[in-house]
Formats: structure tokens, C-alpha cells, sequence
């Protein structure tokens, strides 16, 4: 894969931003990310009057990333840029960075406000697949 074009990504995730749903927070969020695939997926946070059932801005990029265009069976994530209302970088919060990992494994690169670092930095000793596929095919079931 080419170079990460980080000030598109960055410019993405504030066009994204730009049309996120927070009447609730006044807080939008925008995200963009590279794909495997060479696609650049955004998304933004969409809040709801149940304030539980909103969806980050990662949730919204996850699903871009798997809907029309997608371009293999199992996409994956390279590199991600996720921003606040003022464009600047915003670390995911927990149960994002659990989906980053999913959809993005270890080397899925983040900016973040001390600069671009690997998925294993920011969600250390991760659970994922691997882990359900080890313990699902050495107990037998």
C-alpha cells in the first residue's frame, strides 16, 4: 500500500464531521479511515433522544466500510482519523476501539494527539477473533 495520505484522511473526517447528528451533546464527531481496498470510509456520530442507542462516528465508518462499493469479502482498516468539532484529533472511545480492532487488527494505524500509533498501543492485550476461534476449537465445541 502507497504512503497513508494522513491531511486527507484528516480533511475527510472533517467533512464527515460536518454532517453528524448531535443535537443532544453538541458534540459532533467525524471519522475517516483507509481501507485495504484503497476506499476511504468516513462516518459520524448520530445521537438519539435515548441517549444509549446513538452511534459513534467508528460505528458509522464500520458500516461504510462493509456497504455498497466495498471491493473484497473482508475488508479491512489501515489507517483512521477521527475528529472533534474543531477538527481535532479524538481518541475512540473503549467500545470503539474494540470495533477498530475487529475491523482493523493491530497494525490499523490512529492518529491521535501525540501522533499516529498502532491499535496495539491503544487497546493493549486486545480480545478478538483469534481468541473466540482458539477456545471455541480446543474445547471441542
Amino acid at each position: 500500500m502507497n504512503e497513508i495520505d494522513w491531511a486527507g484522511l484528516r480533511a475527510a473526517a472533517r467533512d464527515a464531521m460536518r454532517r453528524a447528528y448531535a443535537p443532544y451533546s453538541g458534540f459532533p464527531v467525524g471519522a475517516a479511515a483507509l481501507a485495504d481496498d484503497g476506499r476511504v470510509v468516513s462516518g459520524c456520530n448520530v445521537e438519539n433522544a435515548s441517549y444509549g442507542v446513538g452511534l459513534c462516528a467508528e460505528c458509522s465508518l464500520v458500516s461504510d466500510l462493509h456497504g455498497p462499493g466495498k471491493r473484497s469479502e473482508r475488508p479491512r482498516l489501515v489507517a483512521l482519523v477521527v475528529v472533534d468539532g474543531n477538527g481535532d484529533p479524538l481518541m475512540p472511545c473503549g467500545r470503539c476501539r474494540q470495533l477498530l480492532w475487529e475491523h482493523g487488527g493491530p497494525d490499523l494505524l490512529l492518529e491521535t494527539a501525540r501522533g499516529v500509533v498502532p491499535m496495539t498501543e491503544v487497546l493493549p492485550d486486545a480480545f478478538g477473533p483469534d481468541d473466540l476461534d482458539r477456545v471455541r476449537f480446543s474445547s471441542g465445541a
